[in-house]
Parts: structure tokens; C-alpha cells; sequence
């Protein structure tokens, strides 16, 4: 079998219909950034929502160049190296748990590009242990973060959810609670350097939903999940970070003009970088 792939095949694999690369930044992206920046500190939500929306939405639209910008507007404020170093750490593990939402293939190529126009010495400082790696002595832990947080979400139609999922494949749920909610969604434990938290996990849920299309019986999950987020204490326990210190931005959040801000921002963000042509998710494809 020969090693190397034919010109014809190369071809075929790279030709335009296909959309083989990453979407190029449009001039305009930074502004809409800027706007949601501006809307959301209006509001007194905490720029940790802006940033998480924006990060998702970006990801699952596989703008790699445009995680570039985002960073660059999110780090604009501040010359501590710090400070610097945590909003990228932020905005890695926001992509990391976007696996879960848009599969693998997108962030591996979104994060490295990332990494790679990060300034060398905020890379230099990124860290570099993994945090999730199962082991006997940790196991019990990550199923039971898995369990909290899916009850936390679709309380109270939890079990009813769970048995509907393993109707469709036994294992389906387990991947779901176990892979996804307990291994990747949930925080790892608090010596972890970037939090993401339940509230902003739910942002990251619903803005790599909508920014897929087609998906809007998970949408509404997820929207009622951030909700629920506030009605059982999971924001309170997160402290103020999310919002104003009198609780206002948290309590916008959850309302339905919070909710209708969240979906038309990841809305303006889609319309950017698909210059006008939708998702670049699953566009179909047409050789005409």
C-alpha cells in the first residue's frame, strides 16, 4: 500500500466544496466582540460571560484566527501577566468543553491554533499537567460530579431523561453522565487553575447549541439548565465572580430577556464569521 496519497486524492480532500479549513477572522468580528463586551458590562454581567459565550460560539463556528482577537479584547484592560495568563487558561478549558458539544476534530484544531498565537511568555506559563486522567483513587469522584451536575440540570426529569436516553443504546446515558458531565463538563478539583463553574458551563451549552443549528430540543435544555442554575443555589455557591456585587447580573441572566440576550448574541457572532451564510457546522455541501 503506498505511503504517500495521490494529487487527485489530495485534491478531492482539500477542494473548496468541502470547507476544509478553519474560517478566516472577518474585519468585523472585533467589533461585534466589542459589542457584547459593551452590552453585557451595561448589564452588570461579569466579563467571565461575555468571554465564555463568545468562546464557544467561535469554536464551534471553527474560527481558529478569531480566538486570537477574542483574547487580544479580553486582555485589552489589563498588563498584568497574570491576569493574562488566566483569561487563556479560561478560554482553553472553554474549548476543551466544547468537545462535548461539537466533537473533537474542532477543538483540536482551534486550541492549538490558539496556543500558537499566544505571546511566548503567557504560553510559557500556561500549565501543563492534566487534570482529568482517571484513576482508582479518583473515579468515584468524577461519577458523582457526573451525577450532580445532570441532576443539577434536568432536575426534575432527571431519571426520566437518563431511562429515555438508554432506551436508544444502554451505554448512551453512560457515556453521557460519565464522559461528559462527570470527565469533562464538571470542574476538576479546585487546585485546577481554570474554573468554569455550573452557570458558565450552561452558557458554554447553550452557545455551541445555537450556533450549531438543528439541535433545538437541547437548546431548550440547556436554557432551562442555566435557569435552574440560580433557582438551586449551584450560582450562589459560585459566589459573585458572575455578576455585580448586589446579584443583579446574575438575576438578568436567568430571565428571558437574559436568555434572548445570550441567543441573539451567539446569533450576531454566527452571522459574523459565516459572513451572512449560517453555521459552518454541518452547511452540506455542494460542488455547484
Amino acid at each position: 500500500m503506498s505511503k504517500r496519497l495521490s494529487p487527485a486524492l489530495k485534491a478531492l480532500i482539500g477542494a473548496p466544496f468541502a470547507r476544509p479549513n478553519t474560517l478566516a477572522a472577518p474585519p468585523r468580528i472585533k467589533a461585534v466582540y466589542t459589542q457584547l463586551k459593551n452590552e453585557a458590562t451595561s448589564k452588570e454581567v461579569a466579563p467571565s460571560c461575555w468571554i465564555a459565550l463568545s468562546t464557544a460560539a467561535t469554536m464551534t463556528m471553527n474560527s481558529a484566527e478569531s480566538l486570537g482577537i477574542l483574547y487580544n479584547l479580553a486582555t485589552s484592560e489589563t498588563n498584568n501577566t497574570n491576569e493574562r495568563v488566566n483569561t487563556a487558561e479560561f478560554m482553553r478549558e472553554i474549548g476543551l468543553k466544547c468537545i462535548g458539544f461539537n466533537g473533537v476534530p474542532r477543538t483540536i484544531n482551534c486550541l492549538g491554533a490558539f496556543r500558537e498565537g499566544l505571546p511566548q511568555e503567557i504560553v510559557a506559563q500556561l500549565s501543563t499537567e492534566p487534570t482529568r486522567k482517571p484513576t482508582r483513587e479518583n473515579i468515584e469522584d468524577i461519577i458523582a460530579r457526573g451525577d450532580g451536575l445532570w441532576e443539577s440540570i434536568y432536575h426534575p426529569f432527571s431519571s426520566k431523561l437518563e431511562a429515555k436516553l438508554a432506551q436508544s443504546h444502554p451505554d448512551l446515558p453512560v457515556h453521557i453522565l460519565n464522559h461528559e458531565y462527570g470527565a469533562l463538563f464538571s470542574d476538576p478539583p479546585a487546585a485546577y487553575p481554570a474554573r468554569v463553574g455550573r452557570v458558565l458551563t450552561s452558557i458554554v451549552a447553550v452557545s455551541c447549541l445555537r450556533s450549531q443549528t438543528g439541535v433545538g430540543p437541547q437548546v431548550t435544555s440547556h436554557v432551562f439548565g442555566l435557569r435552574k442554575a440560580f433557582e438551586d443555589g449551584s450560582a450562589e455557591k459560585e459566589g459573585k465572580e458572575l455578576s455585580a456585587p448586589d446579584g443583579s447580573g446574575e438575576k438578568w441572566l436567568a430571565s428571558d430577556e437574559g436568555n434572548v440576550w445570550l441567543l441573539e448574541s451567539v446569533d450576531k457572532i454566527v452571522e459574523c464569521l459565516g459572513e451572512g451564510n449560517g453555521s459552518s457546522f454541518a452547511p452540506g455541501m455542494s460542488k455547484l
